[in-house]
C-alpha cells in the first residue's frame, strides 16, 4: 500500500558546495540518496513530494562538512499481509515461480499455486498450466497475488504470496 509520510533525514555537505547554489545541492541531494531507498520501517521511498524545513547546519569540527537536518514529505510504498497487488512473473521454475512488485521481490511456492495447474519445463520458457489449458503463468506476464508474509531486513523487504484466492491469477 502506499502512504504519504512524514519523514527525517540528514545530509553531509563538502565545504566546496558551499555558495548561491547552496540549498539546491541540498535538496538535489536528498533527492539522490533518499529516493528509491528502502527503509525497513516505512517501506520503500518512491518519491519526494515537498521539503518542509532545511534547519540550519551544523559545522563538524575537524573535517569542514556541515550536516543539514532535513524534514521532508514522501510517497512510500509499504506491503502488508492479506493484501492484494499485481506483480510481474520475472522467474518460473519446478518449487514456484518469483515476480517483482514494483521494487519488492516475492516468491510464490508451487504449494501456493493452484492444485489444477502443473509445471511444464518442456516449453521454449517453464511456466505453469492449467490443465484444461486457460490459464498460463510464464516469465513475464502480470499476475495479482495474494501477500501472505513480508520479511523485513534493514535495507529491503521480500514478500511470500499465494494465488489459491478468487480472481487471482494472470491479468490481461
Amino acid at each position: 500500500m502506499f502512504f504519504h509520510i512524514a519523514l527525517e533525514h540528514e545530509i553531509l555537505l563538502h565545504p566546496r558546495y558551499f555558495g548561491p547554489t547552496l540549498l539546491n545541492t541540498v535538496k538535489q541531494k536528498l533527492f539522490t540518496e533518499v529516493e528509491g531507498t528502502c527503509s525497513g520501517k516505512y517501506g520503500f521511498i518512491i518519491a519526494v513530494t515537498t521539503i518542509d524545513n532545511i534547519g540550519a547546519g551544523k559545522i563538524l569540527p575537524g573535517r569542514g562538512f556541515v550536516l543539514y537536518p532535513i524534514k521532508y514529505k514522501a510517497i512510500v510504498f509499504r506491503p502488508f499481509k492479506g493484501e492484494v497487488l499485481d506483480a510481474v512473473v520475472t522467474q518460473v521454475n519446478k518449487v514456484g515461480l518469483f515476480c517483482e512488485i514494483g521494487p519488492m521481490s516475492c516468491f510464490i511456492s508451487k504449494h501456493s499455486i493452484p492444485s489444477d495447474m502443473e509445471f511444464d519445463p518442456t516449453d521454449d520458457s517453464p511456466c505453469y498450466k492449467a490443465s484444461d489449458g486457460t490459464m498460463v503463468i510464464q516469465r513475464n506476464n502480470n499476475i495479482r497475488l495474494k501477500v501472505v508474509g513480508t520479511r523485513v531486513d534493514a535495507s529491503d523487504i521480500f514478500a511470500i504470496g499465494s494465488l489459491m484466492d478468487n480472481y487471482l491469477g494472470v491479468i490481461d
